[in-house]
Formats: C-alpha cells, sequence, structure tokens
C-alpha cells in the first residue's frame, strides 16, 4: 500500500519535485504468476500524474506546500520528505540532475548484483500490438492461452500495473561451463537439455537479483514498482530491445554484437520519470542460419516462429503427446532447444557466465538417455529441484526422454530402458515408449 506526496516548490528550487513516498504500511505482494514479495502501486489520485520524458512543470504556489494525498498520511511523513528532498537535490541541483544521478547509480547498482547490463525503456509499445495480434490469430503460440488472455496489458504496462512511466530492463548471462553442446547433440545416447536450463532456476536468480535492485532504488527514491522474470504478460525482448540491450534477431531472440543471445531478462516496472536509453541498430544483415537450422522448421519467416514447431515448445510448455510427425526431429533433445542459437555468428561472442548458480548440476551436460529415463519419482524431485525442469513434471519428463530413446541407435542399454517402462502407468509415458520401441523394431 502506498501513500503518495506531491510537494510543489516555489521558483526559488527551479521546478518541481514530484517525489513517491512508500508508507509503513505493509508492503501489497502480487497474486499473479508467483511473485513473492514483488510490489505494487495502489491506485493514487488522478490529478498527481508523474511527467513523462523525465521532465517536470514548473508550477508556482508561491512558498507554501501543496498536499495530495490519499489513503492517509502516515506519522513523519512529510519530515521524511524533506529529508529526502534535500538528499535529492535543492538549491542549484535540479529533478533532472538528480534523476541522471539514479539513473547512473541503478547501472552500478545493477553490476554489484551481478547483471551485465541494466538500461531503460519507455512503455509505449503500440507499434508492437498489430504484430503481436496477427502472431496470435494465426494459432502460433498453439496450447499457450495465457498469451492473449490478458488483453492489452502486455502491450500497454501501465494497464499492467498502473502508473507505470518506465521499464528498468536487465540482462544476465547464463552459458555454464558445461560439455560441448554440438558434440552432444552428435551423440544420440545422450540427453541434450538446453543451456539455460543445466543450473539452478533462473526465475528464482533473477527475480531475487530484480528485487534487491529495486529495493536499492527505492532507499534512494521511494518509488511505484513492480518486478518480473517471464511469467506475466510483459513484452521481454521488445522492451529489451527498446531499452538498447540488444536487436531482435532473426529467431526472435535478443542479440547483442559482444555477448550474443545466450542470456536471460528480467524488468521493473516503475513509476519513476528515468531518461530512456537509445535502441541499437539491428545487425543480422542477409544471415538467415537460425531459419536454415531449426530442426522442425518452426522459425517460419525472419522474426516469427510457429510455437508449435518450436522442440522448446513441444518438449516444455505442451501437456499432451508430442505430434507423431514432429518426434524424430526431436533427436536427442529432451528439455528445450538451443540450434538456433548455436549457429549465430554472433554467439561466437557468447560469455561463460560468472553467476554460480547456472552452473551444471546433476551431470545434465553429459547425462545418458537411458541414465535419465531410470530415475523414479522421488530421483526426479529431488535431484530437478530448485531447476527450470521441474515445471515439466516427472511424467512430461519420461515422455521426452522415451522420444529420445526411439531416436537412439539400439543398443542394449536403450531397449533395456524401453522395456522397463512398457507397462507405465502413465498412458502418455506408454503411448511413446511404444512409438520408440516400434520405430527399433522397424530399423
Amino acid at each position: 500500500m502506498y501513500s503518495r506526496i506531491y510537494i510543489r516548490f516555489n521558483k526559488c528550487v527551479r521546478g518541481t519535485f514530484h517525489i513517491s513516498v512508500k508508507s509503513e504500511c505493509p508492503q501489497q505482494a502480487s497474486g499473479e504468476g508467483g511473485f513473492p514479495g514483488a510490489e505494487v502501486p495502489a491506485k493514487i489520485n488522478g490529478h498527481a500524474r508523474l511527467q513523462r520524458g523525465g521532465e517536470c512543470r514548473a508550477q508556482g504556489h508561491g512558498r507554501r506546500f501543496v498536499l495530495q494525498r490519499k489513503f492517509g498520511c502516515v506519522p513523519g511523513i512529510i519530515q521524511r520528505m524533506e529529508n529526502k528532498l534535500h538528499s535529492i537535490g535543492s538549491g542549484k541541483e535540479s529533478a533532472r540532475d538528480a534523476l541522471a544521478a539514479l539513473r547512473h547509480e541503478i547501472s552500478v547498482w545493477g553490476s554489484e548484483l551481478g547483471f551485465d547490463a541494466v538500461r531503460v525503456a519507455d512503455v509505449d509499445l503500440s507499434s508492437a500490438e498489430a504484430g503481436l495480434q496477427a502472431w496470435l490469430q494465426a494459432g502460433f503460440h498453439g496450447e499457450m492461452d495465457y498469451m492473449g488472455k490478458h488483453g492489452t496489458k502486455r502491450t500497454r504496462p501501465a494497464e499492467l500495473v498502473p502508473n507505470t512511466c518506465r521499464v528498468i530492463s536487465a540482462r544476465m548471462s547464463y552459458l555454464p561451463d558445461a560439455a560441448d553442446a554440438l558434440e552432444n547433440l552428435r551423440d544420440g545416447s545422450r540427453a541434450y537439455v538446453s543451456r539455460y536450463a543445466l543450473g539452478r532456476d533462473y526465475h528464482k536468480v533473477l527475480r531475487a537479483r530484480l528485487q534487491q535492485l529495486a529495493s536499492r532504488i527505492a532507499a534512494s527514491s521511494p518509488h511505484g514498482y513492480r518486478v518480473f522474470v517471464d511469467s506475466a504478460p510483459v513484452m521481454e525482448v521488445e522492451l529489451a530491445g527498446r531499452a538498447g540491450l540488444g536487436w531482435r534477431g532473426k529467431h526472435s531472440l535478443l542479440i547483442d554484437r559482444s555477448v550474443g543471445s545466450m542470456f536471460f531478462l528480467g524488468e521493473i516496472y516503475t513509476d519513476l520519470p528515468l531518461a530512456v536509453d537509445a535502441p541499437v541498430q539491428e545487425h543480422c544483415g542477409s544471415c538467415r542460419a537460425c531459419l536454415d537450422a531449426c530442426p522442425t522448421g518452426a522459425i517460419v519467416a525472419p522474426y516469427r516462429v510457429d510455437a508449435r514447431l518450436c522442440i522448446s515448445y513441444l518438449t516444455i510448455e505442451l501437456r499432451g503427446a508430442i505430434p507423431v510427425p514432429l518426434r524424430k526431429m526431436l533427436g536427442n533433445r529432451v528439455y528445450g532447444c538451443d540450434d538456433c542459437q548455436l549457429v549465430c555468428p554472433w554467439n561466437r561472442f557468447a560469455r561463460l557466465s560468472k553467476e554460480g548458480d547456472f552452473a551444471v548440476r546433476n551431470g545434465l551436460d553429459q547425462a545418458t538417455l537411458a541414465e535419465l529415463f531410470h530415475w523414479s519419482e522421488a530421483d526426479f524431485n529431488e535431484r530437478m529441484a530448485g531447476s527450470a525442469i521441474y515445471r515439466v513434471g516427472y511424467e512430461r519428463w519420461l515422455r521426452n526422454l522415451a522420444v529420445g530413446l526411439g531416436n537412439a541407435q539400439p543398443s542394449a542399454s536403450v531397449l533395456g530402458a524401453l522395456g522397463s517402462r512398457r507397462e507405465d502407468r502413465s498412458e502418455l509415458v506408454r503411448d511413446h515408449v511404444v512409438w520408440a520401441l516400434s520405430e527399433h523394431m522397424g530399423r
């Protein structure tokens, strides 16, 4: 819950400061998307709005203070406001100077928290609405109904979090020191797990760091904010591109010239009118390596992906049976797919992550399909706790592995693993095991 104070000064302090002050009331936690501790600004007085473009209007009111409030005023809040104003700027300093200084501090704090870069974008995504609607109308989202159920909240941040006027976008590299990805793909007996999922769940890591960053900002300049990490109606690639963290590649992922595309993105929606960063130029040119490398042809055109064909969708998002015509195309990819990134020329600059949480766990970079298929449900729950893989559940994990085993070269270990689950209690698993065994019979 927030009390918001707007104090207008006369000309002697050169303009108007609009400052949000969080009350001493308990924080309001967001219930959407599982973001414990995320802060949601309460609805504020409509007559007192943050200025766009980082500038505040100078409104003279003599030498008196004008107080606008809602939800009551907390004892001592005026004194805190006076202290805050003294720290932000007085005399020769302007509101713009204070915001510029804060913007610099945000980058410094972000670096200290392990982010490779932190930038700021505005919230006008109107130019992206038509493309999103066309993608949804084509049915390219498959079973991901959440992509369309929020209406315009995805493209209009202030509808998702009222009074949002800026988005702080952060980037963190995830590439672990792991066994060579291409060698894994060539060895059909191994299980290929997308590089981003070899360590700890990125949702947990980024959300905690972004929450710390937002709290540091609030300690310096109290603000209404909410943290997001890939679990809410947020156009993270679009926002990151507008913030200058990279450009959207033809595979639809964000690319940066200095680090490639193997990084995570996270956002802080804020009502602070920070100066925005400029987008960067695109550098894909005539290259179409990602389109040609996609095993299922999911990149149907530059910048356009049909999720229903994407291996990441098939192995993670799809809840039912994997379509039979696509099963052979999965190869040994049992969780996600990196092919479009592995062939991207810019990923020769990809950096190993410095974040220990993204280090390989449970030997997933070299584990065999048969080895993983023998895990019990208790094994899965214990070993995948804290991993992004945990969310697909044991049943779909076995489904994916069964397809991988069906595509592997016949061997005693492969056939023995499949035979051990011919009568599995899950119909979904049995269906894929029978298919896999029939593939080996056919050979």
